[in-house]
């Protein structure tokens, strides 16, 4: 589909003026240099993504902090939250303030929120767990009275308490003004972790005016449909001392129902059921001011996944007795500010820069610390371990599926000590679990949530961006041993869909198939098992011919390649897809472009397109580089031409992660330009400020790292190397440090909001014509200068030697599983179909068929044996293979010929049915015919078709034969004889069954 560029460019200049941002003329020819952004805290705004299904949270945080402190949201019921992750932005009505969160998961709830601490203003009457629709020990509170930035959160509720709350990495100060008319009460909701707990205490000492206790809990996701039961366990206990700057002038504790005033000791778990089953259990404790003379309280807290002595010794030395919300915050500030400038940028809106700097915050706020200031961590194994030789913090949190396909990069571009950190963090955590490398840790517990191997393809990009500080040898040996030993795991169903426990599900039958089958795979869908496995194996040989593993890279490059198998090119009429397979080889029909069977969280139609390391391959595979732009275009694009931003499963999803990267495909395709508006229409219009800022769950910063990169007018090629795709960037200038002294500067004179087409770019201060950065230029350093404007270059990066490389072998058969060579029979050729419904059933076995998806089927005794019979090849009528192929809207390929007609033994169910069969040619003509099909229990034809095979009777899957006639029909489509034929298709009717297929010379 063609969509003029001078459409493209005026539709893009119009959403950006619909959002108030000037589109110039043209782009300027002269230009002052703007002023470099000094303070970039001033352009977070921490609330961004907190609504509209973002899943982030506005509570105080340092750069990948251990401590989140943030609230908890309720919507009336106290076994959930309103939020995701604790907070939503739509439901102001608090229960707590809790200390640990995750940002952006897309479960609700997802993880964490452990300890609550609500300030309440009133008397403490009945136990708060007791309060299980949060109608007496919550507050609501209005919009205008809270403020969030970065490393610090002030609310006052309508109860009349102003909360402030700083942090450090792993402790915080919280200051809590009461009204001077109320008790005044802090709650310690030990329990009620967003998931429940399993059990939970707490200790108060009125001698020392501290609170300690801990939380035993984990479940991350423990609530989802698809699996989420078998998380339902415990894998942490965090624990956390808290002081206080005066005495408390009263106590008390909870366990389930029962207030207990006076004491100072309960502990009490919740469990992880939702709703009535959990409801009212669980334990806590308050302490109570008295607020007449003073109505301030001031709170310091640490926190620790090993022990209370461990928090301790966290808060003593991260937060000094002198330290109070301002001062801890003013480092915060700095601390923010000096990570933040990894990426210093000049020019650009005050909404652009909200938007990035926004994106930037969200990308550190992962991963976690999780190790002491003493170098102590709790491990997958639940022990308490010591960080490794030279590693400087121990981190948790992998959304493995989510964060290697841009989050791991941007880590690795910024902050490559970090990424050593965590990649040996990963590595310490799968020699504590038996080997494995969970795709999703939460903490340090193994969650098995989503599907594929990310580790190797995080890992193996880090290495690439220069990333040295982990055991390297260590990581891929154990990494290669997941990818080619199989693990007893993998043959579980626990979990499954959602959370399968084998992180190489079923590899002996992936290894001998070379795709991971449907039916017997374990794992969530098959094909995108099969794509995920290809891009791992990629990562995996690449990074072994990188440290001189050659036998390695000689066994792992070819699986790479293995997207092939579950590619069929007959899957639709544009030109294939990926599609699951079962064991035996057939496709899972009924197939659809927009259907998730065989995938995880989005449709074949998205799917198709994963497949970074290889794109010239794929284009190879849908006909050429022209047949993928035409399918990119109509993948952008709706129907009336309009950006396509979700919600359709035949088109891009900007709001979930096996797309993201689709937009830079062009690039591969010799269409730079259409990159270009497509990567800036859609930063434009999913991308906004405020708290529905963001397309979709932020995935642990994932989608802000997309963000983050298309603002810098670059994009990883592949996850697992170094090289950038090019786009046009948003801002005049932009420092890229890396530390070391290396930066990289990205300077756009005329960047604009108009100004979205690259003109010409220099790198190093000489004319480049590709539309990539290399390796080297990412890893040492140097100076990238692109010109941009309003109007397309479509010469630019267009030459063969200018595109994008990919480094696996080129396929012999550029289009994959085409069908066999047709059967010549007479003056015909017989040719084999992708049967898709088993429409034939045996009197022993009559539960074996069903063609009309009512139950009937035809009996096989009276049906031609399976081979050659009066010119055409019968299939197989036995068991429960297909042997009849649906019109399903699906390519059907000819062995290419000149025919003069396409003979067909077909029938229909379910009526009469009519259709048009369009025959493609070799020059790309058609010609079309139509196809009129008598129903098969009609008395005779009533379109003129031949009789080619009838029974006197039906089976059905309940065992009966009901005695009435049924037919096949033979029915003959004119072909144009002077052209070479290569293939029909036909509008989706898949009541039309054809049996056999011949096609006559």
């Amino acid at each position: 589909m063609f969509y003029p560029r001078s459409w493209l460019a005026t539709a893009i200049a119009g959403t950006l003026l619909a959002t108030g941002l000037a589109v110039p003329a043209a782009a300027a020819t002269t230009l002052t240099s703007p002023a470099k952004v000094t303070d970039p805290v001033g352009h977070v705004d921490p609330l961004i993504g907190s609504a509209g299904g973002g899943n982030t949270y506005p509570g105080a945080v340092l750069p990948f902090g251990m401590i989140s402190w943030s609230p908890t949201n309720t919507a009336g019921d106290q076994t959930n939250a309103a939020g995701a992750n604790g907070y939503s932005y739509n439901t102001p009505r608090v229960r707590g303030f809790a200390l640990t969160h995750v940002n952006g998961a897309g479960c609700h709830p997802g993880a964490a929120g452990d300890v609550p601490i609500m300030p309440f203003a009133g008397e403490v009457t009945s136990s708060p767990t007791a309060d299980t629709a949060d109608a007496v020990y919550a507050s609501t509170f209005d919009h205008a009275d809270e403020s969030a930035r970065p490393g610090r959160y002030t609310v006052t509720l309508d109860s009349g308490v102003k909360t402030d709350l700083s942090v450090t990495t792993r402790a915080g100060v919280g200051e809590f003004t009461f009204p001077r008319d109320k008790q005044a009460n802090l709650l310690f909701r030990v329990s009620n972790s967003l998931n429940g707990s399993e059990d939970a205490e707490i200790t108060i000492d009125p001698a020392t005016r501290t609170v300690t206790g801990s939380v035993l809990t984990g479940a991350f996701c423990g609530r989802r449909a698809n699996g989420g039961v078998n998380n339902r366990k415990t894998y942490y206990r965090l624990h956390f001392a808290a002081t206080f700057d005066r005495a408390f002038s009263g106590t008390g504790t909870w366990v389930d129902g029962e207030l207990r005033a006076g004491t100072t000791a309960a502990s009490g778990g919740e469990g992880y059921a939702t709703g009535t089953d959990r409801a009212g259990k669980g334990s806590g404790g308050y302490v109570s001011f008295d607020t007449t003379s003073d109505a301030d309280v001031r709170m310091k807290v640490g926190i620790s996944y090993t022990s209370l002595d461990a928090a301790r010794k966290n808060l003593a030395k991260e937060v000094s007795p002198r330290d109070d919300v301002a001062s801890v915050a003013a480092r915060a500030t700095r601390a923010w500010n000096d990570r933040l400038r990894s990426i210093e940028v000049a020019g650009g809106s005050p909404d652009l820069l909200t938007t990035f700097y926004t994106a930037m915050y969200h990308s550190y706020l992962q991963p976690n610390v999780t190790s002491d200031v003493t170098g102590t961590y709790l491990g997958s194994d639940q022990k308490v371990h010591r960080l490794a030789k030279g590693q400087r913090e121990q981190y948790g949190n992998f959304s493995g599926w989510d964060q290697y396909r841009a989050h791991t990069q941007l880590l690795a571009l910024l902050e490559p000590q970090v990424a050593g950190d965590y990649a040996q963090s990963l590595y310490n955590l799968a020699q504590q679990n038996g080997g494995v490398w969970d795709r999703w840790v939460h903490v340090n517990g193994p969650t098995h949530v989503m599907t594929g191997d990310p580790s190797a393809p995080a890992l193996a990009g880090f290495h690439a961006l220069g990333v040295r500080n982990f055991d390297v040898r260590g990581a891929f040996d154990s990494l290669y041993k997941q990818a080619t030993v199989p693990h007893p795991s993998g043959l579980s169903d626990k979990g499954c869909p959602g959370q399968c426990e084998g992180q190489r599900p079923n590899l002996a039958e992936y290894l001998r198939l070379q795709y991971a089958p449907q039916d017997t795979c374990h794992c969530w869908g098959g094909a995108a098992e099969t794509l995920e496995d290809a891009t791992a194996d990629f990562a995996l040989a690449d990074w072994a011919a990188r440290i001189g593993r050659d036998k390695e890279h000689d066994e792992l490059l070819p699986r790479a390649s293995w997207w092939r198998n579950t590619f069929n090119p007959q899957a639709g009429k544009e030109g294939g897809y990926q599609q699951a397979r079962k064991s035996d080889g057939s496709w899972l029909w009924p197939f659809s472009p927009t259907s998730d069977a065989g995938f995880a969280q989005g449709t074949s139609a998205t799917y198709t397109w994963m497949v970074q390391h290889d794109v010239s391959g794929l284009a190879a595979a849908m006909g050429g580089r022209q047949q993928a732009a035409d399918r990119l275009d109509a993948f952008f694009h709706r129907p009336d031409g309009s950006w396509a931003t979700g919600g359709d499963g035949f088109r891009y999803d900007p709001t979930n992660e096996p797309g993201i990267h689709v937009p830079w495909l062009y690039n591969a395709l010799g269409r730079p330009w259409k990159t270009q508006e497509t990567v800036r229409a859609m930063a434009s219009l999913v991308y906004k400020t405020g708290p529905s800022g963001l397309p979709g769950n932020d995935d642990l910063g994932t989608m802000s790292a997309w963000y983050v990169f298309a603002a810098l007018g670059m994009y990883p090629q592949t996850p697992s190397r170094a090289e950038m795709l090019l786009s046009s960037p948003m801002f005049q200038k932009a420092w890229i440090k890396r530390g070391n002294g290396r930066t990289i500067t990205v300077t756009a004179p005329q960047a604009a909001p108009g100004a979205i087409y690259v003109q010409d770019v220099k790198v190093d201060g000489r004319p480049h014509t590709r539309s990539w950065l290399p390796e080297s230029l990412l890893n040492r350093g140097g100076e990238v200068v692109v010109n941009v404007g309003t109007t397309a270059n479509t010469s630019w990066a267009t030459a063969e030697a200018d595109l994008p490389v990919d480094h696996v072998p080129t396929a012999q058969s550029p289009v994959p599983n085409l069908p066999e060579a047709c059967e010549p029979i007479g003056s015909s050729c017989a040719h084999k179909l992708q049967y898709d419904v088993d429409g034939v059933a045996t009197a022993d076995a009559r539960s074996q068929g069903n063609l009309d998806g009512k139950g009937w089927s035809f009996p096989a005794e009276q049906l031609p044996a399976p081979g050659q019979h009066d010119g055409f090849l019968i299939p197989d009528t036995k068991g429960t293979a297909g042997n009849f192929h649906s019109l399903r809207g699906q390519r059907t390929y000819l062995t290419k010929g000149r025919y003069q007609a396409l003979d067909l033994l077909v029938t229909a169910v379910n009526g009469d049915q009519q259709t048009e069969l369009t025959i493609t040619y070799a020059d790309g003509t058609t010609s079309t015919a139509p196809l009129k099909v008598t129903d098969w229990a009609a008395t005779s034809a009533r379109f003129g078709e031949a009789t080619a095979v009838t029974a006197d009777t039906r089976y059905n899957v309940n065992g009966t034969a009901d005695g009435r006639r049924v037919t096949i029909w033979q029915v003959s489509v004119p072909v144009d004889p002077a052209r070479e034929a290569v293939s029909f298709t036909s509008p989706a009717k898949p009541d039309v069954k054809v049996f056999a297929l011949n096609a006559r010379a």
